[in-house]
């Protein structure tokens, strides 16, 4: 089945970075499109972006754009989300999302204290 882990979540503050990963097995992860989704305390779960199955095109949501970047390596099944000048409103758990697979990871954890 479908296993998508992530890592790299951890406590900074606000202006430092962090870089997520996300370990995809059990799918055909170089053609697929895949995305980052984050769900803060009593919000909804929102997308922050997405990266198409070569990585050519992506799309970010407005609130992260210039400061997030989203990536893949195909030939290690990995996707990554770089995420620079962190805000406490970026303060979630950030989830790995296989769209055609509707599959979720575990999600991490992302604290930004001002």
């Amino acid at each position: 089945q479908v296993q998508l882990v992530e890592s790299g979540g951890g406590s900074v503050q606000a202006g430092e970075s962090l870089r997520l990963s996300c370990a995809a097995s059990g799918i055909s992860f170089s053609i697929n499109s895949m995305a980052w989704h984050r769900q803060a305390p009593g919000k909804q779960r929102e997308l922050v972006a997405s990266i198409t199955s070569g990585g050519s095109s992506t799309v970010y949501a407005p609130s992260v754009k210039g400061r997030f970047t989203i990536s893949r390596d195909n030939t290690k099944n990995l996707l990554y989300l770089q995420m620079r000048s962190l805000k406490p409103e970026d303060t979630a758990v950030y989830y790995c999302y296989a769209p055609s697979m509707r599959s979720w990871g575990q999600g991490t954890q992302v604290t930004v204290s001002s």
